[in-house]
């Protein structure tokens, strides 16, 4: 059988540049080389380009995205996009893809806008009677009544910049006089700002993959933060405790995971998603979707797959060829 020719996506234009390089990097350690000819393709602000063994860098051609190693012209049969942040989760970069006709493994590009942005996404699914904290929008250049706020969503609350990875532009208010200053902060991610009441209650990530012709909710993740929240920190650098299988009961488990299926189907998504959730008065609450998930070793998602059984190897190997039909 002839081998498929693979681009790994990686970096983007956002904050998460980094962790999405290194999650491109584990992509290319495990992927089937028995299978896929893979290629590091890193896309960034000022140029898209191939990283060969060597590190040598080859450039990528926009019109038709391929590139040229010696003179030879190389097409991929398919994207593995694992850029987190613009512009890989947010679709501009599957809105590309689509338009030179290139195959790709993450969500297509209006179930990817929809889902990076919070406000949006949880109007949808509030729609299916989908619980969520309660909420209050406001865009760069409203006037801001804080009294409103804090009357409508309570303290403490989170401040959280509305399209932007979800360990930037967020901050935990306590106080009403730290309400301006946390949404200052959110500006600065962007200029749509999401404030949610705060959950109390035990915080869950739930992977829900397409496996093998099946909508599947890996086992649950119950995360303990040693910040206030899992923010960048406790996500990257290694400043929270992640529990696979979740302490939590059967019932809880199996209520969450079937939530988070119900959640990948009503928004049509593909490929490996992660949804976070938080059990508030023993409810699971959602928070929100991501669709194009970290995947370094000490990843949430890779970690639930190996409980699941599945290696790494079988989940890559798994989403390339679903993408490929």
């Amino acid at each position: 059988m002839k081998k498929k020719t693979i681009a790994i996506a990686m970096g983007g234009y956002s904050s998460e540049a980094e962790i999405s390089i290194k999650s491109g990097q584990l992509v290319y350690d495990y992927i089937d080389k028995d299978r896929f000819n893979a290629y590091k393709v890193h896309i960034l602000e000022k140029e898209w380009f191939v990283v060969t063994d060597e590190n040598k860098k080859h450039s990528i051609d926009k019109s038709d995205f391929s590139t040229t190693i010696d003179g030879i012209k190389i097409n991929f049969d398919c994207v593995f996009n694992i850029i987190h942040g613009t512009p890989g989760e947010d679709g501009l970069f599957a809105a590309y893809l689509e338009t030179v006709n290139k195959k790709q493994t993450s969500c297509d590009y209006y179930q990817s806008a929809l889902t990076f942005n919070k406000r949006d996404c949880i109007s949808v699914l509030n729609a299916y009677h989908i619980k969520t904290a309660t909420n209050y929008f406001i865009n760069k250049g409203d006037n801001i009544n804080e009294e409103e706020i804090i009357n409508k969503v309570g303290l403490p609350c989170f401040v959280k910049a509305n399209k932007a990875g979800s360990s930037f532009g967020i901050s935990k208010v306590k106080k009403q006089e730290d309400l301006l200053k946390a949404i200052e902060f959110s500006f600065k991610e962007d200029e749509e700002v999401i404030i949610e009441s705060f959950l109390d209650g035990i915080e869950v990530s739930v992977g829900v993959i397409d496996y093998k012709g099946e909508v599947i909710a890996l086992p649950v993740t119950e995360i303990i933060s040693e910040n206030e929240f899992f923010d960048y920190e406790a996500k990257y650098l290694g400043q929270s405790q992640e529990i696979t299988p979740a302490n939590i009961s059967k019932k809880l488990t199996l209520e969450v995971q079937e939530l988070g299926v119900k959640i990948f189907k009503i928004l049509k998504l593909k490929g490996l998603t992660r949804a976070e959730f938080i059990f508030h008065n023993n409810e699971p609450h959602f928070l929100e979707v991501n669709t194009c998930p970290g995947l370094s070793e000490a990843s949430i998602l890779p970690q639930q797959a190996k409980a699941a059984g599945i290696t790494l190897k079988e989940l890559f190997t798994n989403v390339i060829e679903n993408a490929l039909k």
